[in-house]
């Protein structure tokens, strides 16, 4: 039988960075990662922050930086210039695998095409003393004193124990990486509106010289559309601003989920530690999570390593009181704005637009985000005193 101080199930940036940071406080750590390499499917856009990635520490030739921010919708098309990159594109295959690397060099052991199939408890039945895991056609038990579900939008760990339903709030994408003949390598876009995605929107985000993503969101329940359907017709009939990118070649496809309904309620039990999508740790505005996965991540693999050193294990629950208090009430925020953004019809996105147009590069760019506070909630509806920006407002600051 194998043993180990923590295992932690699912090989994305949230398992990842759990399993660099608790093996580097010096814990003997376990990773299964059900596919057959790290980030053999993409299953993101790739979209994050520049400042976020310094912060985390990733290496600059793992993303394309971008600052500028262009939004169509069926009667407008409007650009938001930024005197610097700001936000960027991922590399994400690269990214994942920079993440695997940094926690083999720890000590962590990382296992491929390895399913966990079953939990172990205690006598008394309540703590998880083992994972079974099939791996190259054999079923072995792995010991553990803690496991981190970071198993993403199937919350595999919580789900078996019963401790969470299924998402019943959801966006699903379909995304072709494409070489593009002609592409502002500057400035991803944004395309909104029934035409483009009926309760979502689509993308082009490039990610290096004639090399693009493009991708349509759905959300559900709110939509029943097949966002691969969406897709074809966007690049097949060359919607606006898709002409634009003159020949397009589909080089690779790529599908996920991402959970759109807010964070877990819970994310500490006795024995597990519940991080990134699994937990809801994404930004409903533009559905991304990669940055909260990698922070959130190292800090279920810190604190959770730090209990088993104190043999404490109660210590386990300040990870999801600092996680809450850092991004807990943005996410409810934004899903608010997001949840409108899904009622929008086509007029109304026109008009939309002309509120984004109007603020500062600063003010869209903590908006998008979900920076909200008051205080710049305060300041956006008094510089835009538009009826809708007043709307915002008493949606994202009421309690």
């Amino acid at each position: 039988m194998n043993s180990y101080d923590i295992a932690i199930v699912g090989g994305g940036p949230a398992g990842l960075s759990a399993a660099y940071s608790a093996s580097r406080n010096g814990l003997k750590v376990v990773l299964f990662e059900k596919d057959k390499s790290i980030a053999h499917n993409i299953r993101t856009s790739g979209v994050s922050w520049i400042d976020a990635m310094k912060k985390l520490g990733i290496p600059a030739k793992l993303y394309n930086p971008i600052k500028n921010y262009r939004f169509v919708s069926p009667n407008n098309d409007i650009r938001i210039n930024g005197a610097e990159a700001k936000s960027c594109v991922l590399d994400v295959r690269g990214l994942y695998q920079y993440l695997a690397a940094i926690a083999a060099s720890k000590g962590a052991d990382i296992f491929i095409n390895a399913t966990v199939r079953d939990v172990i408890f205690s006598k008394d039945n309540k703590k998880i003393t083992s994972l079974i895991v099939s791996n190259q056609g054999r079923k072995n038990e792995f010991q553990c004193k803690l496991v981190i579900d970071a198993s993403g939008f199937n919350s595999i760990i919580g789900r078996k124990l019963g401790y969470y339903s299924k998402w019943t709030r959801y966006g699903v994408g379909a995304e072709y990486e494409c070489y593009c003949e002609t592409l502002d390598l500057d400035t991803w876009t944004l395309m909104v509106g029934s035409q483009y995605s009926p309760a979502g929107y689509s993308w082009i985000f490039p990610i290096s010289a004639n090399r693009a993503r493009i991708g349509v969101g759905i959300g559900k329940p709110e939509s029943s559309e097949d966002p691969l359907e969406l897709l074809n017709q966007l690049v097949g009939k060359k919607l606006k601003p898709i002409q634009e990118l003159g020949s397009i070649q589909p080089i690779e496809y790529h599908s996920g989920f991402i959970p759109n309904q807010g964070t877990r309620i819970s994310t500490v039990f006795d024995g597990l530690i519940v991080v990134g999508d699994a937990a809801g740790q994404s930004n409903p505005l533009v559905l991304e999570g990669i940055r909260h996965a990698i922070e959130f991540g190292r800090l279920a693999g810190k604190i959770g390593s730090e209990s088993l050193i104190s043999e404490d294990l109660n210590l386990i629950r300040e990870y999801e009181s600092e996680w809450k208090k850092i991004i807990g009430n943005k996410i409810q925020a934004a899903l608010k704005v997001q949840t409108r953004w899904m009622n929008l019809s086509d007029d109304e996105w026109d008009k939309e637009l002309e509120i984004l147009k109007e603020m500062s590069i600063d003010e869209f760019l903590d908006f998008i985000t979900a920076e909200f506070n008051a205080k710049k909630m305060m300041r956006l509806a008094i510089n835009h005193p538009k009826l809708i920006v007043r709307q915002l407002f008493s949606l994202i600051v009421k309690k």
